[in-house]
């Protein structure tokens, strides 16, 4: 089930992770189209990710494209179960050969072992992987690099959607976002300082879909700008 959190964005609540569903056409552009999914849960979670596109009214084959925010196992975890449809992954750089399983986590960092100790049960796709850097465009989404929960991490904010899905480098609690904790991150003091810049950078937006935690359907950049402002 998919619940609906603006025209055109809905939410997987997969219990304790997220996932988001966007039709491109409420943009009314030439230039986008299609179905948009962004992360992917857990690899147990193919069935629910699939179901939520036909509660949505959609079919598998419209889905287009799959912006993936990070590698870990709960985000790319269900790619494995969308093999075969005509849709490219798009993930950071850093963190692309991790999806497609050519380079291991790195062991001497206390995230990248966890990554490590969980990576034997994430498949790696056969979809193909495009890795994106920032100012990079797919779909009505602009890609803002975010490093520090992960290297390669990427948040993604379409102006025209007004909505910001901002994968792990937030979360939310008690009504208001915070930064990835230190236990879940690479590098901690890249986590401010990508919240920073992203508050800076990017445009306004109303929806803000984070990874974890319940999503704001209203000034999802306010409460960016609030936490950046915090730190």
């Amino acid at each position: 089930m998919v619940t609906p959190l603006a025209d055109g964005i809905w939410w997987y609540d997969l219990g304790g992770v997220n996932a988001y569903l966007i039709d491109e056409s409420v943009v009314k552009s030439n230039d986008v189209s299609g179905v948009t999914l962004v992360d992917a849960g857990m690899p147990w979670h193919g069935s629910r990710l699939i179901g939520g596109i036909a509660d949505a009214g959609y079919d598998l084959s419209d889905i287009e494209r799959i912006l993936l925010t990070h590698y870990d196992f709960d985000h790319a975890g269900g790619l494995a179960d969308l093999d075969g449809l005509d849709a490219t992954i798009y993930v950071g750089a850093a963190d692309a050969p991790l999806v497609t399983g050519d380079r291991r986590p790195p062991w001497h960092n206390h995230k990248g072992l966890f990554q490590r100790a969980l990576g034997g049960f994430v498949s790696p796709p056969t979809n193909p992987v495009e890795c994106v850097t920032d100012g990079d465009e797919v779909g009505s989404f602009t890609v803002y690099e975010t490093s520090g929960h992960t290297p390669g991490h990427a948040a993604y904010v379409s102006e025209a959607l007004s909505a910001g899905l901002l994968g792990d480098l937030v979360g939310e609690s008690g009504g208001s976002l915070q930064p990835s904790s230190w236990a879940l991150s690479y590098d901690p003091e890249a986590v401010t300082g990508s919240i920073k810049d992203l508050a800076d950078r990017s445009p306004s937006f109303e929806v803000a879909g984070m990874g974890h935690g319940v999503p704001f359907k209203r000034e999802g950049s306010d409460r960016l700008d609030r936490l950046a402002a915090r730190l």
